[in-house]
This record gives structure tokens, C-alpha cells and sequence, in this order.
């Protein structure tokens, strides 16, 4: 284990908390209608699908552990790569609904890590 696993799995946990809160009140129309807020939702889904990288990176088993880390890696992908093509639908479903459990196992995961 990397001494950078802790902020990586941090980084991550902020970052799709950050996502979920961006979404409090939106339906799916007002989300596809509001610049801004895709634009915030976006940039917080590539700091945690990298941040999910870089703790894979450091910590493969983690992959068996914590289910959706690859997937938030492979969400970071089609953003930053597919920019052109993000299916706006897709995206805020995959916030309200995949990212919750996400989130639980990110935090079970920081409560084993050893203290500083």
C-alpha cells in the first residue's frame, strides 16, 4: 500500500459526494438544461474516476473491495475523451443512483486504513 492511498480514496469519496450534493433538487431536465451544474457534475466524476485510478494503482485488491471504482474510472474515460458524446441521461443516473453505494464503500474503506 502506497502512503498516497488514504488521499486518493479521500479525494474520491469528496469528489462523488460533491457530485451527488450538485444534484440535490434536480430532475433530469433541469440537470440537461443547466451548463453550470453538468459542467461541475463532470468535473467532479474526472477527480473521481482519476483519484479511483491512482488508488487501483496503489492497491489492485481494492477493485475486489470496493465495487464501482473501476466504472468510475471508466466514466472518467468517456468524459474527458468523449466530451463531444456525453449522454447527459446517463450521466445523472449514474450520479443518483451508483454513486451512493460508491460513496458507503469508500468510507467503510478509509475506517480500515491504518491512523496517521
Amino acid at each position: 500500500m502506497s502512503s498516497r492511498l488514504p488521499k486518493h480514496l479521500h479525494d474520491a469519496l469528496t469528489a462523488a459526494q460533491l457530485a451527488v450534493g450538485f444534484l440535490y433538487g434536480f430532475d433530469l431536465e433541469r440537470y440537461a438544461a443547466d451548463t453550470l451544474v453538468r459542467s461541475a457534475v463532470e468535473r467532479q466524476l474526472e477527480i473521481l474516476g482519476e483519484a479511483c485510478r491512482r488508488a487501483l494503482d496503489d492497491e489492485p485488491a481494492l477493485r475486489n473491495r470496493v465495487p464501482g471504482m473501476h466504472l468510475a474510472v471508466a466514466l472518467r474515460n468517456r468524459i474527458i475523451h468523449g466530451y463531444d458524446r456525453v449522454e447527459h441521461a446517463i450521466v445523472f443516473e449514474t450520479v443518483r443512483h451508483d454513486l451512493p453505494p460508491l460513496i458507503e464503500h469508500l468510507r467503510d474503506e478509509l475506517t480500515r486504513l491504518p491512523g496517521p
